[in-house]
């Protein structure tokens, strides 16, 4: 069960059901690495919507899980030492792949190699393609120096490049579909919200297209992309 006052979040988003996995999320690239993990792993969960609002994101309530106020966040009721709460999406994913003992890798080798694909996406794709959406969408395209927009644009090409090379003969990232692949896609997806795609070259791309379109025909990827519903 969840302790309100260990976990004053459920104050704010009360769980239906407190024996299962608490999911606060928005289905952004970073949100829906979660639910896609959660549905493709089989395990049970209760998805609460946390606006990208200050008003949640920012709440007492939300930053007593998060202090960063950043979605995806978790309770996890039964943790390996009793309740755990857990921040950051690529924590959370090495966390429910150790706990279902799915897509991390059976090896210690196999694990060590789909962590780096998981870092790459962490410290690489993710932040460098929300720039590139950043200054080519939103408030930073109204900036007049174009080195910002053209260092984004530049590294994100690169990164692709990166990717579609380690791509050639192979359906996933590392040896087989793993939390890689859950951190990865969601982030190449973007691009057509961004509207980038023809500026990155992406339709020149021999294997992320491909990649992206298996990816996104997996039924519990198609039902987990829009979870938690964010028109309620």
């Amino acid at each position: 069960m969840i302790d309100t006052n260990e976990f004053p979040i459920v104050a704010r988003w009360p769980a239906k059901n407190p024996s299962v996995i608490q999911l606060y999320s928005y289905p952004t690239p970073n949100g829906v690495k979660i639910s896609i993990a959660l549905e493709e792993m089989g395990l049970p969960y209760e998805a609460h919507l946390v606006t990208l609002s200050d008003a949640d994101v920012k709440s007492p309530e939300f930053l007593s899980l998060n202090p960063n106020n950043k979605i995806p966040a978790i309770i996890d009721p039964n943790g390996p030492d009793g309740p755990i709460g857990l921040f950051e999406s690529g924590a959370i994913l090495l966390y429910l792949a150790e706990k279902s003992g799915k897509f991390l890798g059976k090896t210690a080798t196999e694990k060590a190699k789909t962590t780096q694909w998981l870092m790459f996406q962490m410290g690489g794709l993710g932040p460098m393609l929300g720039q590139m959406g950043f200054f080519y969408k939103f408030a930073g395209a109204d900036i007049a120096d174009p080195r910002p927009r053209e260092r984004y644009l530049n590294e994100a090409i690169r990164l692709l490049a990166v990717l579609d090379a380690q791509l050639e003969g192979k359906d996933w990232i590392a040896d087989d579909f793993s939390i890689a692949d859950i951190a990865i896609a969601p982030w190449i997806n973007a691009l057509e919200f961004y509207g980038t795609k023809d500026l990155v070259g992406y339709h020149d791309l021999k294997n992320v297209p491909a990649y992206v379109e298996r990816f996104f025909a997996r039924p519990a990827v198609q039902k987990a992309r829009s979870i938690p519903n964010p028109n309620g």
